[in-house]
């Protein structure tokens, strides 16, 4: 009976993991099935629930967060957030005091700010340091 519970929890761990893909369940899954063994070697259910415990959190708590960091090592920043960092032009003279400065990166034209408060003249190139509403940021 306990072989058949183990071999459920896991099922169910795998199909609630493929539904939501949050890598949470998966370490569950692995759990059960540690306790599964167990089972079929005549563990009593006590050391089986406790079997299954342990390796779920202690899986949950150490390895979770370095397969998220992997997973998110690739990913590519998108919209303007990948802007952050990158160089543009400055087409128009930036003047925080007069409320003024445009410049242009990736063939898109933007206001742009100062960062320092300096006026930045025309044809200058900047580093675009944070994105506030519709303004670059600039340095």
């Amino acid at each position: 009976m306990d072989i058949i519970f183990w071999l459920a929890v896991f099922a169910v761990m795998l199909i609630v993991e493929f539904m939501t893909m949050g890598l949470t369940t998966i370490w569950f899954a692995a759990g059960s099935l540690i306790s599964f063994v167990v089972a079929l070697l005549g563990g009593p259910m006590w050391l089986q629930a406790l079997v299954f415990f342990a390796v779920s959190i202690v899986l949950l708590i150490f390895t979770r967060p370095l397969v998220t960091k992997y997973q998110k090592k690739n990913v590519v920043k998108t919209n303007i957030d990948s802007l952050i960092g990158k160089e543009a032009k400055v087409i128009e003279e930036i003047d925080n005091n007069e409320a003024k400065g445009r410049a242009m990166i990736e063939g898109q034209e933007w206001m742009a700010r100062s960062s320092s408060n300096e006026i930045i003249a025309a044809n200058t190139m900047v580093i675009v340091e944070r994105i506030e509403g519709a303004k670059l940021i600039v340095k």
